[in-house]
């Protein structure tokens, strides 16, 4: 899994395999050439926080189907949408809904798609392995940080909390693009796109994992993937919004203790590209078919195995739009995303 994390931020990964438009499910791993009348690629972009888990299954579809063409590319999630809803993209990897601007975006550009959860995410605020004072912090304490008025005055750690100790405070996150970003700042400070701009920025987390096992004095925040694959490289640290320090993990996540800091992860899936695109389908088939797995074995939490079935439902009936009104919804549990997925 290491590997998936170290692919620098502006690397395309391509890989292979063959298609076919079906209006039947397929279970199997195989794609039937002989139903395929043109040789189409499947292009995905969108959050790096997703990007894992679609890179896998892509590679794993490859291994099954040698001989068409599916692309991953990383943008972040606001990034992606902006070409999906120009219809340049087929698949959107979303680490937050999809925007009432985005919608608007694609109902002008007369792009409908498919709303599909495909996990769920621990958000994790991260420091370097050798700060020993950082344990906990509450949500009232990052608010403090990460606000637009601590910028260029929360510059240090005893700032955040007299008890720690008088050091600098390097600050790491996601660009404006990401749909971390969005959220975060959503769920944290109160006001989507409201946060300081005065610390590292990208869209890439592995760049800003990298930043923060080299800076003793570092804080950022990713996806809890990209933290679980660095080992003891990294040191979580346990959030208390009010019931006690909660560190993030799949058994909090699932207990829906990790608030709100735990949130589902989309694909957008393009209806009109699915009529067009005779290997589209057979992919997100095979997506949902080993979704479960794979994004147990990327390290982030797997949803109920009916939940992939409910998604594969949606894009067999054409049911397009979303669940969830265009804005982040913090402290979602799992059964409420299913309900959600069956509702909408």
């Amino acid at each position: 899994m290491k590997a998936w994390f170290g692919i620098p931020f502006t690397l395309v990964v391509s890989v292979f395999a063959l298609s076919a438009c079906s209006s039947a499910p397929q279970t199997g791993t195989q794609v039937d050439a002989a139903n395929a009348q043109t040789v189409a690629e499947v292009r995905i972009d969108g959050s790096s926080t997703v990007f894992p888990i679609t890179d896998a299954i892509a590679q794993k579809f490859r291994q099954a189907n040698p001989d068409a063409k599916v692309t991953v590319a990383v943008s972040g999630t606001g990034g992606g949408f902006k070409l999906f809803c120009a219809g340049q993209t087929d698949i959107n990897n979303a680490s937050r809904p999809i925007s009432t601007e985005e919608m608007e975006a694609c109902r002008s550009a007369g792009i409908s798609y498919v709303e599909i959860p495909i996990a769920f995410d621990a958000l994790s605020v991260v420091v370097n392995p050798q700060n020993t004072w950082a344990t906990s912090l509450t949500v009232e304490e990052l608010a403090r940080i990460w606000e637009p008025n601590a910028e260029g005055i929360i510059t240090r750690w005893n700032q955040v909390r007299p008890t720690f100790p008088d050091r600098p405070l390097t600050l790491y996150g996601p660009g404006t693009d990401s749909g971390t970003y969005d959220y975060f700042t959503d769920v944290i400070i109160g006001e989507k796109m409201d946060s300081r701009r005065d610390y590292i920025a990208s869209e890439d987390d592995d760049v800003l994992v990298r930043g923060i096992e080299s800076d003793p004095n570092a804080l950022g925040y990713f996806g809890y993937a990209y933290y679980k694959a660095e080992g003891n490289k990294l040191k979580a640290v346990a959030i208390d919004s009010g019931r006690g320090p909660v560190a993030p993990s799949e058994q909090a996540v699932q207990l829906s203790q990790y608030q709100p800091l735990a949130r589902p992860l989309f694909i957008y899936v393009s209806a009109g590209a699915v009529r067009r695109n005779p290997m589209l389908r057979p992919f997100v088939e095979f997506y949902m078919n080993h979704a479960a797995q794979t994004v147990a074995e990327v390290g982030y939490i797997p949803l109920p195995a009916r939940a992939y079935q409910v998604g594969l439902g949606h894009l067999y009936r054409g049911k397009v739009g979303t669940a969830y009104d265009g804005v982040p919804q913090p402290n979602l549990t799992i059964a409420e995303v299913m309900q959600k997925q069956r509702q909408y």
